[in-house]
């Protein structure tokens, strides 16, 4: 089936990306892959900054500075993160551990 570029909404995976791709441009900053990965990343940085609170004798408090980068990689998290942690995942095969590489 070849696919008419005029006719690419009805290829779409669902009338979000499709019909309605114009009027749900907003919804990408929270719904796409990207965004997905980023929350991803949040999560990821909060458990380790938990982990390293909880008096476990493997992993040292992390001091406030070093708190700071890695709340950084939240703050700054860009679309070129998310491409790279897609290019991880090509490796690993799993989508979670991609992040926690990156």
């Amino acid at each position: 089936m070849q696919i008419d570029e005029q006719l690419s909404h009805l290829n779409a995976l669902s009338p979000l990306d499709g019909r309605y791709a114009s009027r749900g441009q907003a919804l990408r900053g929270v719904l796409s892959e990207a965004a997905f990965m980023a929350h991803r990343v949040e999560v990821e940085v909060a458990w380790l900054i938990g982990l390293s609170e909880a008096g476990l004798p493997e992993l040292a408090p992390f001091s406030q500075a070093s708190r700071a980068e890695l709340r950084e990689l939240i703050d700054n998290f860009s679309e070129r993160d998310a491409a790279l942690i897609k290019e991880i995942e090509k490796t690993t095969n799993h989508d979670v551990k991609a992040v926690e590489y990156w």
